[in-house]
């Protein structure tokens, strides 16, 4: 009975030995299969997401229900006329290119005041990270200089910028008298504009002013403690593959010249126009708030007329084809809503969203609205419609 006894323990223990070093037991399997999915889990997320391809893509006009021809007679009829780049883009593919004779896709263009609008784009970025409290902030919240003004000029806010409603006296727009060269020699461009009289009431008159655009520069470097042109290469340009060579002017001071100074070549400029029009996302990034871009691209005042109403730092037009009637088509006519970037001697970035569509113009035109026509009754026109 001992020795019958003594073998069915040693059997038990042979069993236990054998489920504790031998086959795993339900429970451990499922704590295998845990820690082997956390750690598959683990190794994904140290794996860095690919980059995007920020290359454009290249089709002809007719894969996109526009007409060639109509570009081709594009192309004849921009000599001479101090267009030096167009790039049309649709439904996100670049469908035609223009460069005049001693310029290509790598030439850097200063787009003037078209730079406003990437600073406006900036500073919705710099809200919606937390650097920047809102549009109603107060102007005096960020520049120490802004905080001992008085006689309303306390009452300034970053809104009053983005809309050009300051109230700050200004003389850019139109012909007569300008401050401009004044401005621009000064020795201390922020102090300069601080210095302007108030002779509106902020929010109450539109007068367009590089000096409002200027301070919003001014705002960003304080708020982010990067100077812009640091801080649209991290948010904007790198993730967009831009040039490493675009860039932007600065004051003496060293902060960017936000209004005017931005240099970058017609291709990328249209990246530009298309990370709006997909608005605010670039190959699957969300670089800009999709908020900020239908607010900013959205009317804020009726602006100075002829030209268009005013967003933030953007314009806001509608055109039709054929509309000054320098080229006709078969086509249908049509309004389309428009909003765009716009710089002094022609610097055009049009972007217009019911046909996916952006244009870019590079000029050096006599007139700054040179480029307009050739929007509207060549690459507006080059859509042959439904």
């Amino acid at each position: 009975m001992k020795k019958r006894l003594a073998f069915i323990l040693a059997g038990v223990l042979a069993l236990s030995a054998c489920s504790a070093g031998g086959t795993p037991s339900s429970s451990d399997s499922a704590s295998g299969e845990s820690s082997l999915k956390a750690e598959t889990l683990a190794s994904s997320a140290e794996e860095p997401l690919p980059e995007p391809d920020n290359n454009w893509q290249f089709d002809t006009p007719e894969n996109h229900n526009m007409d060639s021809a109509v570009f081709d007679a594009l192309h004849a009829a921009l000599p001479g006329s101090g267009i030096h780049a167009v790039v049309t883009v649709k439904d996100g593919a670049v469908v035609d290119e223009y460069y005049e004779e001693g310029y290509n896709e790598n030439t850097l263009f200063p787009f003037h005041s078209a730079s406003k609008s990437f600073t406006s784009a900036l500073v919705g970025i710099a809200i919606d990270e937390g650097d920047i409290g809102g549009v109603d902030d107060l102007l005096s919240d960020y520049l120490p200089q802004a905080a001992q003004m008085t006689d309303g000029k306390q009452n300034l806010t970053l809104r009053h910028l983005l809309t050009q409603t300051s109230g700050l006296e200004w003389y850019e727009w139109g012909g007569g008298y300008s401050n401009w060269e004044e401005f621009r020699s000064a020795e201390n461009w922020v102090d300069y504009i601080l210095g302007r009289e108030l002779i509106y009431q902020p929010g109450a008159v539109f007068n367009y002013s590089t000096g409002n655009t200027h301070l919003l520069s001014a705002v960003l470097q304080a708020a982010t403690g990067r100077n812009q042109e640091e801080y649209c290469r991290e948010k904007l340009f790198d993730p967009m593959g831009i040039s490493g060579e675009a860039h932007w002017g600065a004051d003496p001071q060293g902060v960017a010249d936000g209004g005017n100074g931005v240099l970058i070549s017609a291709r990328d400029a249209a990246k530009f126009g298309q990370l709006f029009l997909d608005g605010g996302n670039w190959r699957g990034r969300q670089l800009v708030p999709a908020a900020w871009v239908e607010e900013s691209t959205s009317v804020q005042n009726a602006g100075p007329g002829s030209t268009g109403q005013y967003g933030y730092q953007w314009w806001i037009q509608p055109y039709a084809p054929g509309q000054y009637g320098t080229y006709a088509t078969p086509y249908p006519s049509a309004l389309y809503d428009t909003y765009f970037a716009f710089g002094y001697a022609g610097q055009f970035i049009y972007v217009v969203p019911e046909l996916d569509l952006v244009a870019v113009f590079a000029s050096s035109c006599q007139s700054s609205y040179g480029p307009r026509p050739y929007f509207t009754d060549y690459i507006l026109n080059a859509y042959k419609g439904e």
